[in-house]
């Protein structure tokens, strides 16, 4: 039975991150965009509200919540902020790697740590020459005794200057690709570990990124969460219960510019009547609301699979680029209806629209999306339908049932390669429209 209604303890957390938003994230937005940096006064107080590190599970002092309390929250924090609810997010994609290991031992040392004591950790794959490519990453890490020495730079790392703790990802040989790789904890206060300046950014301005550089960081072998040749599946798994959050980024942002668009569609006045009473216009809010709904159950249809012990990979991949490339498209489409005034400042969607844009890159690319899709498609997917060779186009002919519906003594045989149905006892010598021999010609009817 399908049952697409919140439960009474969601509604309740939804209307806490929505007045959360609005009261404290909404009021520090545009101020910090404009400053270029990340408060992290809204993250203690998220933190401190409970709406922040919500996935960490009971036993390590956690919450216990779901992918889909995630997605509920973040979609809310998005509308205020984009940029900080990416900021707010990003200890959960940093210790995810931790949650779903067999490192128990870190699982002790580190969650609690963070669920109690506030503290930040942050997630490093990419590389200054390696974004989405996971497996051509650079950053060595080299055995020694029992411990591992990482060199190697990070880069484009959300919350790497504000961090305590980093999951890196590195490789013992380049050369080995997926194989090679392996994963760690690294505390930042270590010797040899750095961090580079705030890297300035088009949108996305509340939230801090930078690069980070390992020289010769020596990391106790306890501290490896993923060994070599495991690394890169576990960056994987993070990746399809993350995705999901991605997409609840684009729905918040989406729906707030949707709303923008609405309010000052009934307030502004052109050619003699309001904007909102013009078809052209009512169209355009009908496709943006429309949008955000598809995004939406998308996006927590790959959360509910994650919840629900299930790969949300295919699901998570679609939800991702539906969400974010739909969320550009009402995007523009409001500041369209704001006209000269959305192009400004001191209108709320020129932000919105900055923010927004790095959805589609981040995480996987909405290319690395429809790759992944598309290999599930070609390899994994179960069709319902027969084999086009096999598809009954039955044209042509009188008799091919009898009168209580079962098949008639007619027999079909169809070219492989036009598509031509020929009715007979036996396969014609050869394709009248093709030429094709006859003998490639595959019997369809009876089934």
């Amino acid at each position: 039975m399908l049952d697409f209604s919140l439960s009474p303890e969601q509604i309740d957390f939804k209307q806490k991150a929505r007045q959360f938003a609005k009261d404290v994230v909404l009021p520090a937005a545009w101020h910090y965009d404009e400053k270029d940096e990340l408060p992290l006064w809204v993250l203690q107080k998220a933190n401190d509200a409970g709406i922040m590190n919500t996935d960490i599970p009971k036993e390590y002092g956690g919450a216990g919540y779901g992918l889909v309390e995630g997605a509920i929250v973040t979609e809310e924090i998005a509308a205020a902020c984009p940029g900080l609810a990416t900021s707010i997010f990003d200890n959960s994609l940093g210790f995810e790697p931790i949650v779903i290991s067999d490192n128990d031992h870190l699982k002790q040392k580190y969650l609690p740590e963070i669920a109690k004591n506030s503290k930040r950790i942050c997630f490093a794959t990419s590389e200054p020459m390696m974004g989405s490519d996971v497996a051509g990453m650079q950053c060595r890490a080299i055995k020694d005794g029992e411990d591992y020495i990482l060199n190697g730079t990070k880069y484009w790392i959300t919350n790497s200057a504000v961090a305590d703790y980093m999951t890196i990802f590195a490789t013992i040989d380049p050369d080995k690709k997926h194989d090679g790789i392996c994963a760690f904890i690294v505390e930042k206060d270590w010797e040899g570990v750095r961090v580079g300046r705030h890297i300035p950014k088009l949108g996305q301005r509340t939230s801090n990124t930078a690069g980070i550089n390992l020289k010769n960081v020596r990391v106790p072998g306890e501290n490896m969460l993923a060994p070599p040749g495991k690394g890169f599946v576990l960056a994987m798994k993070t990746f399809s219960r993350t995705r999901p959050i991605i997409g609840a980024f684009a729905v918040g942002a989406a729906r707030s510019a949707m709303e923008y668009a609405i309010d000052y569609a009934k307030k502004r006045r052109s050619f003699g009547g309001k904007l909102h009473t013009y078809q052209a216009l009512q169209f355009k809010l009908a496709e943006m609301y429309q949008k955000v709904e598809t995004s939406r159950l998308l996006v927590l249809k790959g959360a509910w699979e994650a919840d629900s012990g299930m790969d949300p990979i295919i699901t998570a991949s679609i939800g991702k680029f539906y969400a974010t490339e739909s969320a550009m498209q009402v995007l523009n489409d409001a500041l369209q209806i704001f006209g000269g005034y959305g192009y400004t400042k001191m209108f709320p969607i020129e932000k919105l629209l900055r923010d927004t844009r790095l959805f589609t890159i981040y995480e996987g690319t909405s290319e690395i999306q429809r790759m992944i899709v598309a290999g599930y498609l070609l390899s994994s997917y179960e069709p319902v339908m027969p084999s086009i060779d096999d598809v009954p186009i039955l044209v042509g002919a009188d008799q091919l049932f009898d009168s209580d519906g079962k098949a008639a003594d007619t027999q079909a045989w169809r070219c492989p390669l036009c598509g031509y149905v020929h009715y007979g006892e036996e396969h014609p010598d050869e394709c009248p429209f093709c030429f094709v021999s006859g003998k490639g010609f595959k019997k369809i009817w009876p089934l």
